[in-house]
């Protein structure tokens, strides 16, 4: 599957900025299953500099200095992804999940998808004994790793309320956790927060999701959103996935297929915004995101 991406973001501000500073982190990831094809990213107003890196985790970032007063601020970044992800493994299958974590452990690498990262907490995600007491009923004594994170996706799925009104981005992951509702954001720092504090090793994984628009209606501009899941890690010699990862969206109740577009991995949400920094200004901003995933088989 192809896909042509198209993710725009403006700010708008009560007061003009005299200075801002901010990280992009729009580009699509290459491999897990995905190959960038194209990538461009078109800023409004000019920047004053431009800083490329890539960070440790491999997330390619973009550093913009503005010191020019202005009173908007358009960030729009067009891609196209080729994606092929093989067949998830059969359910149950793979190491028990105490052998997972135990290999995890003894795994001598320290490269940027080693579990060693994603074993412990983080800065978004504490290790909560309520969510960890939670998890823990998907995970008896010798059940595969893969088997019961399933589980615990299906349970986060149907125990939690999807509202977007519930939570904001900066909600803590307990009170989400006890408010049983949130967005996918929510749903995947729960749900790394059960598999770590069993001491599996579990990331927070930042793209897109294919949407379908119902039957013989048009795909409307804009109108898609960004999207958040989980990569477990269960054993390098599973088969389950690139490096031994596999994707599971708890929002959907899915194993991560072609319809899923990774940009970033990292331990939480923190590692992976689409667009962090500060502004010098006073007054009010407004905020709104336009995404379009539109498969390259479907008419325009």
């Amino acid at each position: 599957m192809i896909y042509s991406l198209r993710h725009l973001t403006t700010y708008r501000y009560a007061r003009a900025v005299r200075f801002a500073r901010c990280n992009l982190r729009l580009r699509p990831r290459d491999g897990e299953g995905q190959r960038v094809l194209e990538s461009a990213l078109h800023v409004t107003p000019t920047p004053t500099s431009r800083l490329a890196r890539r960070d440790f985790f491999g997330l390619d970032t973009l550093t913009l200095t503005l010191d020019e007063p202005h009173r908007e601020f358009t960030v729009e970044a067009v891609s196209r992804v080729a994606v092929e992800r093989p067949a998830p493994p059969p359910p149950e299958s793979g190491l028990p999940w105490e052998a997972v974590c135990a290999a995890a452990l003894a795994l001598p690498s320290l490269g940027p998808d080693g579990p060693a990262h994603f074993q412990f907490r983080s800065q978004r995600v504490p290790l909560e004994p309520a969510v960890t007491d939670y998890a823990r009923a998907s995970f008896p004594p010798g059940r595969s790793a893969y088997g019961g994170a399933v589980e615990l996706m299906q349970r986060i799925r149907d125990d939690f309320r999807f509202d977007a009104k519930a939570t904001t981005v900066s909600t803590p992951l307990a009170e989400a956790f006890a408010l049983r509702a949130g967005v996918c954001q929510d749903f995947t720092h729960v749900m790394i927060a059960g598999l770590r504090g069993l001491g599996l090793p579990a990331a927070y994984v930042s793209g897109y999701l294919r949407t379908r628009p119902p039957a013989g209606r048009p795909r409307l501009r804009g109108a898609d959103a960004s999207h958040a899941w989980v990569a477990l890690w269960c054993g390098p010699e599973t088969g389950a996935g690139e490096g031994g990862w596999i994707g599971l969206d708890p929002t959907n109740a899915c194993v991560v297929r072609d319809d899923h577009i990774v940009v970033a991995r990292g331990r939480d949400y923190a590692d992976v915004a689409p667009i962090d920094g500060m502004v010098a200004s006073a007054g009010e901003q407004k905020l709104t995101v336009e995404v379009d995933v539109i498969p390259e088989d479907e008419a325009a």
